[in-house]
């Protein structure tokens, strides 16, 4: 494989101060929110969670990178198109683990189209590519779950990733 070279196309600045009961605030002011436990484990009402933002922005990011296959195939999202990202926060031992499932509905395309959308989707969003083989992560089309070989799950990249 050819060897590319990576280009920064954008950074993300934020702060957090207080932990999961403090506060975040981005560098360009957009996100300015109080942080919470999750309401269920105690947390307070009103206030936003890690997993939480997590979930927003894989489920955006996901939708995007179907956006981008779509193009490239010469089809067209239909525009109430939704990508549910759910997001999980566990124990295993001493150490805590996220999990997520991204639930995909194209609404115009059959089944068998949506799955292999879905499935090149989830080689290019940066999302699946930054959690692959350290997250596990269950693609779904419309509640029914994705059958995913071992290698489409493994690293996009020559040289990152698990193989």
């Amino acid at each position: 494989m050819a060897s590319t070279e990576k280009k920064t196309l954008y950074t993300a600045d934020a702060t957090a101060v207080g932990g999961r009961s403090g506060h975040v605030r981005s560098a360009t002011g957009v996100i300015d929110m109080d942080m919470s436990v999750p309401e269920g484990l105690g947390g307070k009402k009103g206030a936003t969670n890690p997993e939480e933002l997590f979930a927003a922005g894989y489920s955006s990011c996901f939708q995007q990178a179907l956006l981008v296959i779509a193009q490239r195939a010469g089809d067209k999202l239909d525009p109430q198109t939704e990508v549910k990202c759910s997001v999980s926060l566990f124990q295993e031992g001493e150490a805590y683990g996220l999990s997520a499932i991204l639930d995909v509905d194209l609404k115009a395309f059959d089944r068998e189209k949506t799955i292999d959308m879905v499935k090149q989707a989830h080689k290019i969003c940066p999302y699946s590519v930054g959690t692959r083989g350290n997250m596990e992560v269950e693609l779904r089309v419309q509640g029914e779950a994705v059958p995913v070989e071992a290698e489409e799950n493994a690293g996009v990249a020559a040289n990152g990733g698990v193989s």
